[in-house]
């Protein structure tokens, strides 16, 4: 574990792995809690998916301002051990309201948890290996638990009961991830001459909106808005729609696993086409507009498994795509000192408050149509504006007067 490849890579990506896995926890098992404690209603459902993304995104708009002098090992084992803490409470939940709580926490200390993974990236990897180290520990760490947990948690909620969803995640978070990170995350030893100054000048400088890109920043942000709905809108309802397009037990947890092994999948061939041919802004337009088609398209099919087919390509296209590029280009935007506050600010008002409006919205219509597609095809739509506004953003070239020293587009 000598290699920063394993001590921070794959550490990094195992902790991720099991955040994930805490977030999606909720949707395989709410169907039993929401019998337990005898609630329904649209509303209430959708705020107890979406209390996750309410803390989210307040948390990583105002981490990245508010965290950035603290020390990251210590704030990122502080937040694991808060958030595993919480899901060991959730099994002795008692009311909706409490379940709630403890979901804004869990979005809370995630989202303050996510900034942390980019300040041990940005010490260890240099501008050379930084888009494989945040791919490394985001990309995989995240599609990794979402490919595999549906079909480990599914079986073991229909088996065991909710209540070892928690007791799992859980557990995992306090008695592996913890001393995990205890053992193997440290700052990096050797701090060059330029990280010296950055961190000068991220402490002495003021923020402006120019140092975040200025006007062509507000377009990434409504795409990343656009993807929060698009990725959390589905991700939240997957095992529930899959259900309802017919498929149960075993089945289940396959098809709500079927967008992200694939995702997995298709970033590899991505990842090559977007470092050969350094197009990362058509790519991941590309990526919104494909995936807003075919959820467009949803209507028009009347087999639940081409449905369930038009939905993963969707999920598994845009991230292989979209996801895997957003971030150079964000890096690539924005003063180097700023790069921590900008992608807190777009990932708060993205993933979270996009997440959070995605979720509604698909809540919402399934209360009124009984169906979740109808959702799917409103956050489709939003797809299509949102890979709009990346196509603008690449008319408009921005690049931050020091960009040359740490784009990192090419690897």
């Amino acid at each position: 574990m000598n290699s920063k490849w394993f001590r921070i890579g794959v550490t990094l990506m195992i902790g991720l792995f099991v955040a994930y896995l805490d977030r999606s926890n909720l949707s395989i098992g709410l169907p039993g809690i929401e019998k337990d404690l005898g609630f329904s209603g649209a509303s209430t459902l959708s705020l107890a998916l979406t209390g996750f993304l309410i803390g989210y995104a307040v948390s990583n708009f105002f981490g990245g301002f508010f965290t950035y002098k603290l020390n990251p090992k210590i704030t990122i084992i502080s937040m694991v051990f808060l958030w595993s803490l919480v899901q060991l409470l959730t099994v002795w939940v008692t009311s909706p309201t409490v379940l709630i709580i403890y979901r804004i926490i869990l979005g809370i200390a995630e989202g303050i948890y996510w900034p942390q993974q980019f300040r041990f990236a940005r010490a260890w990897f240099t501008k050379e290996e930084i888009t494989k180290g945040t791919n490394l520990i985001q990309f995989y760490g995240q599609y990794l638990a979402l490919a595999l947990g549906f079909i480990i948690l599914t079986p073991i909620y229909d088996s065991l009961g909710w209540e070892w969803l928690f007791y799992i995640t859980g557990g995992l978070g306090i008695f592996v991830v913890v001393p995990l990170y205890w053992i193997f995350l440290k700052t990096h030893p050797n701090q060059t001459k330029e990280d010296k100054e950055v961190a000068e000048r991220s402490t002495n400088e003021k923020l402006t909106f120019q140092s975040l890109g200025g006007a062509p920043f507000l377009l990434i942000v409504f795409s990343y808005f656009a993807n929060g709905m698009l990725f959390w809108g589905i991700t939240l309802f997957i095992p529930m729609t899959v259900k309802s397009l017919g498929f149960t037990g075993l089945w289940q947890g396959f098809g709500s696993s079927l967008p992200y092994m694939f995702a997995i999948l298709f970033a590899i061939p991505m990842s090559f086409i977007s470092d050969r041919t350094q197009k990362r802004i058509g790519i991941a337009c590309s990526g919104l507009i494909v995936a807003g088609i075919l959820l467009v398209m949803l209507p028009l099919v009347k087999s639940p498994g081409w449905e369930l087919f038009l939905i993963v390509i969707a999920v598994a296209y845009f991230t292989s795509s979209y996801t895997t590029n957003i971030w150079s280009i964000i890096t690539s935007s924005v003063k180097k000192e700023a790069v921590g506050p900008a992608t807190g600010v777009v990932n708060g008002i993205g993933a979270g408050l996009g997440g959070t409006v995605g979720g509604f919205v698909v809540g919402f219509l399934y209360n009124s149509t009984h169906s979740y597609l109808p959702g799917f095809v409103v956050i489709g739509i939003m797809a299509l504006l949102g890979g709009i506004a990346v196509y603008l953003y690449g008319k408009s070239k921005p690049l931050s007067d020091d960009s040359n020293e740490h784009n990192i587009v090419s690897d």
